[in-house]
């Protein structure tokens, strides 16, 4: 997907500071897991270190950007964290590589006058590695730049949150989740990418995997449970056969997140009462979305879960 697609603000503010000839050290880019902050780090440092005349290796291989490397997962981590259990996440990036960064930041840049440094994700610093980057970011070396990528700053050291200057992304409108979809999966059905922007809320990376597990006909028979009620468990069927009979924990997140999407819509449309009502079951909802590996991996529990909560909010409705 473009990088400037919905952060145009994000990317004003940035190259203003790059004009400025008092350019800031130490960038926070913080904001929706799934907005392209990473991608923005690498475009932006391609920028920051560029010369005239001078060809540019991407952002990957260029000499003067310099990215630490998580280190690779063992094969019984690797395990885990398919099937969903407690190593979700790469492993935290640790103080030897953040020392070998330190030990190159004190040569001199290959290309040109500059160099950039992203630490992507940023949270994802052991705590000692983060010890150690704060010394950087206190005693930066000349024409050295950090961009940190993170969407929990509040997981970084506050030592270092004071020491950048952040740059907020903000969840995108529907016009730009629908150019970023039809440029980048343009495969998908009219009726997926709206499930897929519906569920995303404003994050381009969240829906091109809701894309992915193709929920146009999912979505609709959400909101016809809404509308419709399930009084004989016939839209229950039909929810069971859209979400699988088989344990896949990434379609039934993905149905819990579209849920959640759909009762969101719902607030506002109705009295304080049936808006209490929408309330109480979105929260439903975010509990499920938590407890869900307590369910086995079961989709007729999650079916049926997701089915009553949707169906609740249909009779205030017919009461009216």
């Amino acid at each position: 997907m473009s990088d400037l697609v919905g952060h145009e603000s994000a990317w004003r503010e940035f190259r203003a500071a790059l004009a400025s000839p008092r350019m800031h050290h130490a960038w926070m880019l913080t904001g929706l897991k799934g907005l392209g902050k990473g991608q923005f780090a690498r475009a932006a440092a391609a920028e920051l270190v560029a010369e005239p005349g001078i060809p540019q290796p991407p952002a990957e291989a260029h000499p003067d950007i310099l990215i630490p490397e998580h280190p690779p997962e063992n094969k019984d981590e690797a395990k885990k964290r398919e099937d969903g259990g407690e190593y979700r996440r790469k492993r935290a990036i640790p103080i030897e590589e953040i020392r070998t960064l330190i030990q190159r930041l004190h040569t001199r840049p290959t290309l040109g006058s500059r160099r950039a440094v992203i630490i992507d994700p940023a949270d994802d610093l052991e705590r000692n590695a983060a010890n150690a980057l704060l010394k950087a970011l206190e005693e930066p070396p000349a024409g050295t730049y950090f961009l940190l990528v993170t969407h929990r700053p509040g997981r970084l050291l506050p030592t270092i949150r004071s020491r950048c200057r952040v740059l907020r992304f903000n969840p995108l409108d529907h016009a730009a989740m629908e150019r970023i979809l039809r440029q980048s999966a343009p495969q998908a059905e009219a009726a997926a990418r709206a499930a897929a922007i519906a569920a995303a809320e404003g994050s381009p990376g969240a829906a091109l995997d809701f894309v992915d597990q193709d929920l146009g006909r999912l979505h609709q028979v959400m909101l016809r449970l809404i509308a419709e009620g399930d009084e004989h468990f016939a839209l229950r069927g039909e929810l069971a056969e859209e979400i699988g009979t088989r344990p896949d924990r990434e379609r039934q997140q993905a149905a819990v997140d579209l849920a959640r999407a759909v009762v969101a819509a719902e607030l506002g449309r109705g009295d304080a009462r049936r808006n209490q009502a929408v309330i109480q079951v979105h929260g439903d909802l975010v509990r499920l979305s938590g407890q869900l590996p307590t369910y086995n991996f079961d989709p007729a529990l999650v079916v049926m879960e997701i089915g009553a909560l949707l169906a609740s909010l249909a009779m205030p409705r017919e009461a009216a």
